[in-house]
C-alpha cells in the first residue's frame, strides 16, 4: 500500500509551485503516485490518462477535479471508475504546467490550459482561491498527548521529509525524497541544508527517489536511492546505496560516494516501492529493505516495462556488510511486499510493518527471522483467499510465516495485524527503563491511507506491545490525528522525533503541504 506513498514510488516533493514550473517533474511527483509515471493508471482503482477520452469530453470536469477533488462514478475510455481523487495544492500557473504535460503526452493531443483558465474554474470550485483550499486542509492543532507527556512542533520544514535520523550531538539529519540531506536541532527555529542530492546523485540515470538513511557505528552515513532508468527497455530500477567517510561533521558534509549498486526492472503501475529504510543491526550487518514491484505478483501489461513479476532481490531483506568496500547483498528473507520499517528490541529481536495490497488484507508486523518467507504475492495477512484472480498458488512445501495477531484495542484489532491502507512506516523500540506507558514496546507511524477505502485510516502513532511466544501484539493508538507521520527516532532525554511528511490529516486533503518535525517528551518532573 505504501507505494501509493511513497510511495510515497512514490512518491513525493513539496507542492509549492516555483516560476516557470516544470510540469513533467510536477506530474511525477503530485500524480504518477495514483495514474502512473506514463498515464496508465492502474485498473479499476486509479483511471489512466494516457490515451484519456474524458480528458476530452470532459474537459471542465477534468480541469476542475485537482483544484477540489472528484468523488463518485466516472467513464474513461469504456471502464467505469468509482472512487474519489483528493484536492492538489497546487498554484495556477503550475496546475497549468501539469495539464499541458498531460494533455500532450501518452497518444494526447488536447489544447492546452492556460493560467487565466485554470483560474477561471478554479473560482466555480468550493475552493475559489488557492488560500482557501489550504485553510481546509487540517487544523493544524496537534492531538492530546498520553498522560505524563507533551507533544510540541519542533520545526516547520520547506520540504516533505521521508526519513530522520538522530546524531550523536543531539541533532537530526533529515533525509528528502530527491535526496536533499537537512540538520535540525531541538531548539532551533530552522533546519539547515548539509547537503543537495544533485551534488552526489547521478541525474543521468533518471530521477530518484531517495527512501532510506542511516549511521553505522563508525559515523558513516548511508544513503539509499532509486532511480528509474528510461534509457533501457525494459525501463530499469538504478538501486545507490551512498556512503560517506567516517567522522563527525557539522552542516558540511564530505562527499557521499557510491558504495554498493545493483539493479532490477522497474515495476509494474506505480508499484515500484523500491528500496528503503536501511539499519544497522546489533550483529553489526546493514539490513535493508527491498520492497516488491508488484502490487500482488501481476505481470503488468505495459510494452515499456518487465512482464516478469518479482525479482530476485525484491520484496526481500538484505544483509550487507560495513566491513566490506566492494560489498555484495544477501538476501536474508523472502515475501516482504514492503517493510518500509523495521527495529530491534533490547533482545536483539527484528521486528518490521509491511504495507499491505490494493485488496482490503491487513497490513501487517512481522518478526524478522533469516531464512523465513512472509507470504508475498501468494499469501496476505491471515487471508486464506487469494486477493487477486492472477494470485499465483503457494509453492510445494513453502513454509509461510505468519503476522503478529492485533488482540487489540485499536487498529485493526482481530486482524492480522492493522486495518487494511493505513500504511504502517516508521518503528522504533523504546527500552523498558522510558517513563510510562512507552517503555518496554514499539512505537509505530502509520501514514494514512491513499485509497478511499476505508476513509483515514492511520494518520496515528501506534504503541505496540507484542507477545513473541503467541505470536500476537496489543495495539493502542497513542496520538492521533497526525499529518501523516512516515518516520521517527529516538533522542536523548527520552524523548521522540516524529517526521510529519505533510500537514494534512485526512486523506480527501491530498499530499500538497510541506512537512514538519513534532517532539514528544517527558513532561516536566517526569
Amino acid at each position: 500500500m505504501f507505494t501509493r506513498l511513497f510511495l510515497l514510488s512514490l512518491l513525493l516533493l513539496p507542492a509549492l509551485a516555483l516560476a516557470a514550473p516544470d510540469g513533467a517533474e510536477l506530474y511525477r511527483t503530485q500524480c504518477a503516485l495514483c495514474h502512473g509515471q506514463t498515464g496508465q493508471g492502474v485498473p479499476g482503482i486509479f483511471p489512466p490518462l494516457a490515451g484519456s477520452d474524458f480528458l476530452k469530453k470532459e474537459r471542465e470536469k477534468s480541469l476542475r477535479a485537482p483544484l477540489e477533488g472528484l468523488a463518485g462514478k466516472i467513464e474513461v475510455s469504456g471502464k467505469t471508475y468509482l472512487g474519489a481523487m483528493p484536492p492538489v495544492l497546487l498554484d495556477d500557473e503550475a496546475m497549468a504546467a501539469v495539464f499541458s504535460h498531460v494533455l500532450t503526452s501518452w497518444g494526447n493531443q488536447e489544447p492546452v490550459p492556460t493560467r487565466d483558465e485554470i483560474a477561471a474554474q478554479r473560482a466555480k470550485t468550493k475552493f475559489p482561491t488557492l488560500a482557501s483550499l489550504q485553510s481546509a486542509m487540517g487544523s493544524g492543532q496537534l492531538p492530546a498527548a498520553p498522560e505524563g507527556w507533551t507533544l510540541s512542533v519542533g520545526v516547520e520544514l520547506s520540504f516533505s521529509p521521508v526519513r530522520v535520523v538522530p546524531r550523536a550531538d543531539g541533532s537530526v539529519l533529515i533525509l528528502a525524497q530527491n535526496g536533499d540531506i537537512w540538520s535540525w536541532k531541538p531548539g532551533d527555529s530552522a533546519a539547515q541544508p548539509v547537503v543537495t542530492g544533485a551534488e552526489y546523485i547521478d541525474s543521468a540515470l533518471g530521477s530518484p527517489a531517495v527512501y532510506g538513511m542511516t549511521f553505522d557505528q563508525l559515523g558513516r552515513l548511508y544513503v539509499v536511492c532509486n532511480q528509474r532508468n528510461e534509457k533501457v527497455k525494459p525501463f530499469r530500477n538504478e538501486v545507490t546505496i551512498f556512503r560517506s567517510p567516517p567522522g563527525t561533521y557539522g552542516n558540511k558534509w564530505p562527499g557521499l560516494q557510491p558504495w554498493l549498486r545493483t539493479a532490477y526492472p522497474w515495476g509494474v503501475g506505480p508499484f515500484n516501492h523500491g528500496v528503503s529504510h536501511i539499519a544497522q543491526g546489533p550483529d553489526g550487518f546493514l539490513y535493508v529493505n527491498s520492497g516488491s514491484r508488484t502490487d500482488g505478483g501481476e505481470a503488468g501489461t505495459s510494452p515499456d516495462l518487465a512482464t516478469t513479476g518479482e525479482d530476485k532481490i525484491t520484496s526481500s531483506l538484505w544483509r550487507v556488510d560495513p566491513k566490506s568496500d566492494k560489498p555484495e547483498l544477501e538476501v536474508i528473507a523472502r515475501g516482504l511486499r514492503n517493510s518500509f520499517g523495521f527495529t530491534w528490541d533490547s533482545a536483539g529481536r527484528l521486528v518490521a510493518t509491511e504495507n499491505g495490497p490494493d485488496a482490503d488484507a491487513p497490513e501487517e508486523l512481522n518478526l524478522i527471522e533469516a531464512g523465513h518467507h512472509y507470504g508475498f504475492p501468494y499469501q496476505f495477512s491471515d487471508w486464506e483467499k487469494k486477493p487477486y484472480p492472477h494470485t499465483p498458488d503457494t509453492p510445494a512445501g513453502l513454509d509461510i510465516t505468519r503476522p503478529f495477531k492485533n488482540t487489540g484495542p485499536d487498529a485493526g484489532a482481530g486482524t492480522s495485524t492493522f486495518d487494511p491502507h493505513s500504511c504502517p512506516s516508521g518503528i522504533v523500540w523504546c527500552a523498558p527503563d522510558w517513563p510510562a506507558p512507552l517503555g518496554g514496546s514499539f512505537l509505530a507511524v502509520r501514514y494514512g491511507n491513499l485509497l478511499q477505502r476505508p476513509v483515514d485510516v492511520g494518520f496515528d502513532v501506534l504503541l505496540l506491545r507484542p507477545d513473541f511466544a503467541a505470536s500476537t501484539t496489543s495495539v493502542k493508538r497513542l496520538l492521533h490525528p497526525l499529518a501523516r507521520p512516515i518516520d521517527l527516532a529516538l533522542l536523548g532525554g527520552h524523548r521522540i522525533v516524529i517526521a510529519e511528511f505533510c500537514r494534512t490529516t485526512t486523506l480527501a486533503a491530498g499530499l500538497g503541504t510541506p512537512g514538519r518535525l513534532l517532539i514528544l517528551a517527558p513532561a516536566a518532573g517526569k
